[in-house]
C-alpha cells in the first residue's frame, strides 16, 4: 500500500482531510535531475553494512565507491571528485566525528555533503555528528526509501552549489583573460595575491580575509574587460576623457562580481583598491580608515608589483626604489603609513624580487595556496 501524506492544517469540522499518495522517484527521473551520475563515497568497515548500503542505492543512477577506513577514503578524495560521503559514526583509525572535522576544514572538500550513520541511539550522537560538520544524520536501521530520499535531497543541494562554483570559475577565467590581454603584465595577478596575503598575514588577518586577498589578486581588475583596448593599451598618457573611462573599471568590476555571494568579501578590494589615504582617490573619495582595511592592504601590494615590473613606458624598479616610492606616497598622505612601513619589512623577509627565480616564486605561491585551502 502506498504511503499517505496528510495535507497540512486540520480541515474544518465535518470536512474529510484529503490525502495524496507518495510516489517514489523512478531511477529515470533521478537520472534526469543531474548532468552526470553523482559519485557517492561509502565509508564502512563492516562488509555486511557496506553491501546493505550499496544494495539500497543499486537502483539509483549514482556511481558508488567504497572505503573500509578513513585512510582509504582520503586517498579516494585526493584522486577525484566525490559528490556525497556516507560515513559511520564509529570507524577504525579515527571516529566519524574526527573524519567530518577534517573534511570540513579542507577548502577543497568543505562543500562536500556528509551523511552520518549510526546504530547508537540517543540525541547526543546526533548533536555530536551535526556539530562535527555532518550535513545530515540517520539512525540505523533506516528504511531504504528514507535513505534514498535523504541522499537525493543532499545531491540536489550539492548540484546547486556546483553551479555556483562553476559560475565563480568562469569569473576567474574571465579575470585572467583580462590580464592576458596585456602581454606586459606577466604574472601580475599571482604576484599581487602573494604579496597581499603576506602583508595580511603579518598584521594578523583571519584566514577568510587572507583568502579574499588571494582572490582579489585575480579579480581586482576584472572591470577592465569593459575598457576599450585603445585606452587600456594606449602608449602614452591618457587624456581627461580617457581617464574618466579608465576609472570606471573599479565600479564595473564590482558590478560583475556582486551577484556571486561567495565573492562578497572580495568586493571592497575590487571597488576601493584605487582610493587614497587623503581622499583624493577613486571611485568614492574615501579617506583614512574609511577605506576598507582589506583594500588598503591590497593596494600596497598592487603598487609595489607595478613598480617592480617592467612596462612599455618604464623599466622595472628595484625593491629598494619601489619601497622608497611607497614611503614617499605615504608621506604625501596617499597610502596608509603603517601598512607601507610593515610591507617594507615583509618584502625584505620574502627576498629581493630581482634575485627570486620564477620557479622559486611559483613554489612559494603554491605553498601559500595550499595553506589557504586548509
Amino acid at each position: 500500500m502506498a504511503t499517505l501524506r496528510i495535507v497540512p492544517n486540520s480541515p474544518p469540522s465535518g470536512v474529510t482531510a484529503r490525502t495524496e499518495p507518495l510516489r517514489p522517484t523512478t531511477p529515470a527521473e533521478e537520472a534526469d535531475s543531474f548532468d552526470h551520475p553523482p559519485t557517492i563515497l561509502i565509508i564502512e568497515d563492516i562488509d555486511t553494512n557496506r553491501r546493505l548500503l550499496r544494495g539500497m542505492l543499486k537502483a539509483t543512477p549514482y556511481r558508488v565507491v567504497e572505503a573500509r577506513r578513513a585512510s582509504e577514503a582520503f586517498s579516494i578524495l585526493a584522486g577525484g571528485s566525490v559528490d556525497l560521503i556516507i560515513v559511520n559514526l564509529l570507524m577504525p583509525e579515527m571516529s566519524g566525528l574526527e573524519f567530518c572535522r577534517r573534511i570540513k576544514a579542507n577548502r577543497t572538500t568543505q562543500l562536500t555533503p556528509i551523511l552520518m550513520l549510526t546504530s547508537v541511539q540517543g540525541v547526543e550522537s546526533e548533536i555530536a555528528g551535526i556539530a562535527s560538520g555532518a550535513d545530515e544524520f540517520l539512525t540505523l536501521p533506516a528504511h531504504p526509501d528514507l535513505l534514498r530520499t535523504r541522499v537525493r535531497a543532499m545531491l540536489r543541494n550539492k548540484a546547486a552549489i556546483d553551479t555556483l562554483e562553476e559560475a565563480e570559475t568562469i569569473l576567474f577565467a574571465l579575470a585572467q583573460a583580462v590580464e592576458k590581454r596585456d602581454q606586459h603584465t606577466g604574472a601580475h595577478c599571482e604576484r599581487v595575491a602573494y604579496y597581499s596575503v603576506a602583508l595580511g598575514s603579518a598584521i594578523g588577518l583571519p584566514p577568510r580575509t587572507l583568502q579574499a586577498l588571494h582572490r582579489g589578486g585575480y579579480l581586482h581588475d576584472i572591470g577592465k574587460i569593459c575598457v576599450p583596448d585603445a585606452i587600456l593599451f594606449k602608449n602614452g598618457p591618457l587624456d581627461e576623457q580617457e581617464w574618466v573611462i579608465m576609472k570606471t573599471h573599479t565600479v564595473r568590476g564590482e558590478e560583475i562580481c556582486r551577484p556571486m555571494k561567495t565573492l562578497a568579501p572580495v568586493l571592497p578590494i575590487i571597488r576601493s583598491h584605487h582610493e587614497r589615504w587623503d581622499g583624493s582617490g577613486y571611485p568614492d573619495g574615501q579617506k583614512g580608515e574609511e577605506i576598507p582595511l582589506i583594500a588598503r592592504v591590497f593596494q600596497v601590494a598592487d603598487i609595489y608589483d607595478a613598480l617592480t615590473s617592467e612596462r612599455p613606458y618604464k623599466p622595472a624598479l628595484s625593491r629598494d626604489s619601489a619601497i622608497e616610492i611607497l614611503e614617499d606616497e605615504a608621506r604625501r598622505n596617499w597610502r596608509d603609513p603603517e601598512l607601507v612601513s610593515l610591507f617594507g619589512q615583509c618584502v625584505i623577509e620574502l627576498g629581493e624580487k630581482d634575485t627570486v627565480t620564477e620557479s622559486s616564486f611559483q613554489g612559494s605561491l603554491l605553498n601559500m595556496q595550499q595553506h589557504l585551502a586548509g
